[in-house]
């Protein structure tokens, strides 16, 4: 299934429908799990009817099923056949236990804005179908399927621009400490189909004093979440940094062996690792975060709004990472059923340094661009105690693109920033 480009969707249960005459009808019928159907012996016509809500809604796909032939079909798709010869042995594999309590969607296998081609029509003497089945509600009846729920852990950035993009749930401090074990042990996960982890240590000077926090919400917490996927078997996201490479190569791959140089980047590369063990996991490792809290381009607005004139590391690369566009991604990776794996995510464009954006800044405030100083890294750091920094952070966008996704420019998202900024 995966080399066909197939989620590896994890079955829990295996169920047979043993059929005894040609004509038993069964659906249709959508529930909140993902099938394998096939048929262990005899043949079938079935057909699916989408119920998720989007431009998909309503969609009708048949096929003729025999031995040899699979076909996944994802939750929120209602399911029916025909059976069409004797001792038909239906097989469908799910990925969750069958409970009383989900949430079931029907639609009547006869309603004629679907169009099914029933090989034996309905309503001849020959069909075998209950008389629950029967008495499902038409298309125009039916609401579409509930979306998939997510939580988002975090409220920075990040966090916020994903809750504010997918509509979903979030936990924050004090509700969550994510270095504490306890504190994830409590928090109940098994209704969420996915988990956003958009929480961490971010303080890169101070982690360098305060390992046993940073490690324990930039490593342990990811470790915890990724125990928790396995357990509950929902879609882990989380993000990282580019802080996890030396920055030694000009730009980096998603493939590029992890060699952090400080606390903050180790704890990150760690988070990562742990993260990896999930089933199903996106990570996302982006770089120079711009969101609705504090930030380099605040900062530096309210320097040129203040009439200083600062001095700005020249030899450090990459490019910015608006938060939105973060949220962007994560929408496409999961409603595009990306394969799962590491993505990297910033916004595109010509790489520039940390002084560059900061004269970019400094123009739109109306300060001259020369107002701000460009001084090396290692001028900056004389006399400051500092984590080092990966000189070059610029990512590769060659996979996250090949799914469909296509990052705003960084340059022009700037502007928009600093238009809605500057009012």
């Amino acid at each position: 299934m995966v080399a066909a480009g197939l989620p590896d969707f994890g079955p829990v249960q295996h169920n047979v429908s043993v059929n005894a005459t040609r004509g038993v009808t069964r659906g249709m019928h959508a529930e909140p799990w993902d099938k394998l159907v096939s048929v262990a012996t005899g043949r079938v016509y079935a057909a699916w009817v989408d119920l998720r809500a989007g431009d998909s809604f309503g969609v009708v796909v048949t096929h003729e099923i025999g031995p040899g032939e699979a076909v996944f079909v994802p939750r929120g798709v209602a399911n029916g056949f025909q059976v069409l010869e004797d001792a038909t042995a239906y097989s469908y594999l799910v990925n969750d236990h069958w409970s009383a309590e989900a949430t079931y969607l029907e639609v009547d296998a006869a309603d004629p804005a679907l169009g099914i081609g029933w090989p034996v029509p309905l309503d001849d003497p020959a069909v075998e179908m209950s008389a629950k089945d029967r008495a499902n509600p038409a298309l125009a009846d039916v609401s579409p399927f509930p979306g998939p729920r997510v939580l988002v852990i975090g409220r920075g950035q990040v966090g916020t621009a994903v809750t504010r993009l997918l509509g979903c749930d979030s936990v924050d401090r004090p509700e969550l400490d994510l270095g504490d074990p306890a504190s994830v042990a409590a928090l109940d996960l098994s209704g969420y189909d996915v988990v956003v982890n958009a929480a961490a240590y971010t303080a890169v000077d101070a982690a360098e004093d305060d390992r046993q926090t940073a490690w324990a919400v930039n490593a342990t917490g990811p470790a915890l979440l990724a125990a928790a996927a396995r357990e509950h078997g929902f879609t882990l996201v989380h993000f990282s940094s580019d802080y996890v490479y030396d920055g030694t190569r000009e730009e980096h791959r998603e493939d590029e062996p992890l060699s952090p140089l400080g606390v903050y980047g180790q704890s990150k590369a760690a988070g990562d690792l742990a993260v990896a063990g999930a089933p199903r996991h996106y990570l996302l490792r982006t770089s120079w975060v711009v969101g609705h809290g504090a930030n380099f381009v605040r900062t530096m607005l309210r320097l040129a709004r203040d009439g200083v004139s600062p001095s700005v590391v020249d030899d450090q690369v990459g490019r910015l990472s608006f938060a939105d566009e973060l949220a962007r991604a994560t929408a496409h990776l999961l409603q595009a059923g990306a394969a799962y794996g590491t993505y990297q995510v910033s916004n595109a464009g010509e790489a520039r340094s940390w002084c560059d954006y900061a004269r970019m800044v400094f123009a739109a405030a109306g300060r001259p661009a020369g107002d701000v100083s460009a001084v090396s890294t290692e001028e900056y750091a004389a006399g400051r105690s500092l984590s080092p920094r990966p000189a070059h952070s610029v990512l590769s966008l060659e996979k996250i693109r090949a799914t469909g996704f296509e990052p705003v420019d960084a340059d022009e998202a700037l502007a928009a920033y600093l238009a809605a900024e500057l009012g």
